[in-house]
C-alpha cells in the first residue's frame, strides 16, 4: 500500500480539521498506512489521538526554517512515506522543499478561495499550485476559480475535484436529552437551525433580517444559531446580535456558540436555513440535507452544485429576503410535502457525500501519483 503523510497546520476545530479527523477515523478501519504531521495542537488534539494514527508535531520557527525542513525530510524518508497530502498551501510549500529529490509525491487539497490573501500568500499559491503532483479541489466551482486565476489549464491532468465527505455515523439514534427540553422550546413551536461559525464567508445577517420578516408575519418560531464568534474578526457575530436586539428578536433567537451535538439539533429541527457569501463547499448544508429536514440555502454556485441544482434543497436568490420569505411561507403551507421530499433526498445525499466515498477517491489519487514514480 502507498504510505501517506497528512500535513496539517493546527488541530483546532474547523471544517478542514473535522474532515481530516473523519478521514483518519476511516483510515483506521481500512488499515491504510499513514502518519499525521501537525504544527500546532488545539481543541481536536485528543480526538486525533483517538484515531490511533501515528502523530508527530513539528513546528517551524518561520516560513524558511531550514532546520524544520531537514527534520521533516528525515521523518518522511525514515517512515517510508510515498505521498504527502497537505491540507494548506503553506504546508504544501514546506513539504515541496523538504521532499525535493526524494521521489515523494505531493498532493494538496484546496479548501478555500484566495479572497483577502495578501501579496505574499498569493505568491506562495502561484509558486506551489503548478508544482504539486495533484491538486484536489472541494468543488467544481472552486477548481474553476483556480484554473482561471492561476493559469492551471496547461496542467489540467493534475487538477481534480474530490468532494468533502461526512461521517454519517454521527447521525445515530436520538439522544436521551431533547434539545427542545434543554432550551425550553415548546413542542409545537417551529424550530429552525443554522450551523456555521460567524466568519466572512457566511451571511447570518441576511438570516436575521429574514427572521424579523417572519416575526412580522406572526409566525411563532425559535431560531438557533450554532457557531462561534471569531475574536479576531468579531463584527459578523456582533452585527447579528445587535440587529436581533434592536428588533426585539432575542426571545426567539438563540446564539448557542459552538456545539458538539449538531446531528441531534438537526434531527429535532423543522428546517435548516443558511446564507453564504462565498462558501467553497458547505458541509453544514450537506449534514442538514442528510438529516432529512427541509433546507433553504442561497443560490451561490457552490450551493447549486452540492444540492444537485436545487433538487435536494430549496434555493433562494442570494440576499433576497423577499424570495426567501416567499419560499419559506410555501414550506409552512405544505410542510408534509417538503418533509417527505427531504427524507427521500437524504439517502441520495448520504451516498454522494459519505466519508467512505471521499476516502475511496483519495486512495485512487494516492495510487495514481505513487505509480507515476
Amino acid at each position: 500500500m502507498t504510505k501517506v503523510a497528512y500535513l496539517l497546520g493546527g488541530l483546532e476545530r474547523g471544517g478542514t480539521e473535522t474532515l481530516l479527523l473523519d478521514t483518519l477515523r476511516r483510515v483506521r478501519r481500512t488499515d491504510w498506512p499513514c502518519l499525521l504531521v501537525y504544527r500546532k495542537p488545539g481543541a481536536l488534539l485528543a480526538a486525533f489521538r483517538q484515531t490511533d494514527v501515528p502523530m508527530q508535531q513539528l513546528f517551524p520557527r518561520h516560513r524558511l526554517d531550514v532546520a524544520y525542513l531537514l527534520r521533516l525530510r528525515r521523518l518522511l524518508v525514515g517512515e517510508g512515506i510515498r505521498v504527502v497530502h497537505a491540507q494548506l498551501p503553506l504546508d504544501a510549500f514546506l513539504a515541496y522543499w523538504a521532499c525535493l529529490g526524494t521521489g515523494i509525491r505531493l498532493v494538496l487539497s484546496v479548501h478555500g478561495y484566495d479572497f483577502g490573501y495578501n501579496r505574499l500568500a498569493r505568491l506562495l499559491l502561484r509558486f506551489i499550485l503548478p508544482r504539486t503532483d495533484r491538486n484536489l479541489f472541494v468543488s467544481q466551482y472552486l477548481a474553476s476559480h483556480y484554473r482561471t486565476g492561476y493559469d492551471l489549464r496547461p496542467r489540467q491532468h493534475r487538477q481534480h475535484v474530490v468532494y468533502n465527505g461526512v461521517d454519517f455515523r454521527k447521525f445515530g439514534p436520538a439522544p436521551a436529552q431533547s434539545v427542545r427540553r434543554e432550551l425550553g422550546i415548546p413542542p409545537g413551536v417551529l424550530l429552525l437551525v443554522c450551523v456555521g461559525n460567524f466568519v466572512a464567508v457566511r451571511d447570518q445577517l441576511t438570516i436575521c433580517r429574514f427572521l424579523n420578516r417572519l416575526r412580522n408575519e406572526g409566525i411563532d418560531f425559535r431560531f438557533l444559531f450554532v457557531g462561534s464568534r471569531n475574536p479576531a474578526d468579531p463584527i459578523h457575530y456582533d452585527q447579528c446580535v445587535a440587529y436581533c436586539t434592536e428588533h426585539g428578536l432575542m426571545d426567539q433567537v438563540r446564539f448557542l456558540g459552538s456545539r458538539h451535538d449538531v446531528p441531534a439539533l438537526l434531527t429535532e429541527a423543522d428546517a435548516f436555513v443558511y446564507a453564504s457569501h462565498h462558501d467553497t463547499f458547505g458541509i453544514a448544508v450537506v449534514e442538514a440535507m442528510a438529516a432529512g429536514i427541509p433546507v433553504f440555502v442561497n443560490d451561490w454556485p457552490v450551493m447549486r452544485e452540492i444540492t444537485d441544482n436545487g433538487t435536494w434543497a430549496t434555493l433562494y436568490r442570494t440576499q433576497d429576503i423577499d424570495d426567501l420569505t416567499r419560499r419559506f411561507l410555501d414550506f409552512l403551507r405544505r410542510r408534509p410535502v417538503y418533509r417527505a421530499q427531504a427524507v427521500r433526498n437524504a439517502e441520495r445525499v448520504r451516498n454522494r457525500f459519505s466519508i467512505e466515498q471521499h476516502f475511496e477517491e483519495l486512495k485512487r489519487h494516492y495510487t495514481a501519483v505513487a505509480q507515476a514514480l
